[in-house]
């Protein structure tokens, strides 16, 4: 589905029938996603940070919870919801939630995904939560992500209990009414379980680092 398309959606469908459009089961989540209850895999692995230190998913758990968004510069997606990822990762860390953001697109793919260019947009927007190059997209490839940006929100126990968008209304924030992964992260931050655990994840497709 393109940006365009989805915005035309958006402009027909009312509320309650977007989020019903939007939100899914498992049993409709392709396959290859982490499932609902699972822990995050590769969370040792270290990646490098904006500010030439480097992460860890486990190195950022927060004590409420862990939020992780596969994101990048160049998208369209990824851009129209940039500033809220940020206010949600900013308010989420002041809750107890840890929180990593993830490049996973090969640069030599889409010049934009570079490092230099990371750095820039994480001062631009404030980020107060690592940034990080997956230098060989295999953190991306054990969550099963495939989209830009796509979140994965974990417990205090270290299991998956969100997995998908953002919210309802990528190009207009100023008419969102389904705030998916704000809600996420405020019943976590609680100790509670989301209402909404899975939606359909939307975005541009991850340009994967080729394996060696």
């Amino acid at each position: 589905m393109s940006f365009r398309s989805f915005v035309a959606i958006i402009g027909v469908l009312g509320a309650s029938t977007l989020t019903a459009a939007v939100s899914m089961s498992a049993g409709e989540v392709a396959t290859s996603a982490l499932a609902l209850g699972a822990s995050a895999p590769k969370a040792a692995v270290k990646m490098k940070s904006v500010d030439g230190r480097q992460f860890s998913i486990t190195d950022v758990r927060g004590k409420h919870g862990t939020l992780v968004i596969f994101t990048c510069n160049a998208c369209p997606w990824a851009q129209a919801w940039e500033s809220r990822i940020v206010e949600i990762g900013n308010a989420g860390i002041k809750q107890g939630v840890g929180v990593i953001a993830i490049n996973p697109n090969d640069p030599k793919k889409v010049r934009e995904d570079d490092y230099a260019n990371m750095k820039v947009r994480a001062k631009e927007r404030g980020m107060q939560f690592p940034y990080v190059v997956d230098a060989t997209s295999d953190v991306a490839r054990a969550f099963g992500a495939t989209r830009t940006p796509e979140a994965f929100l974990f417990d205090a126990e270290g299991k998956l209990v969100y997995h998908g968008t953002i919210d309802d209304n990528a190009r207009e924030p100023e008419k969102v009414q389904a705030r998916f992964l704000t809600d996420a992260v405020t019943a976590v931050a609680s100790g509670a379980v989301p209402a909404v655990q899975e939606t359909k994840s939307l975005g541009c497709s991850i340009k994967f680092r080729s394996k060696s």
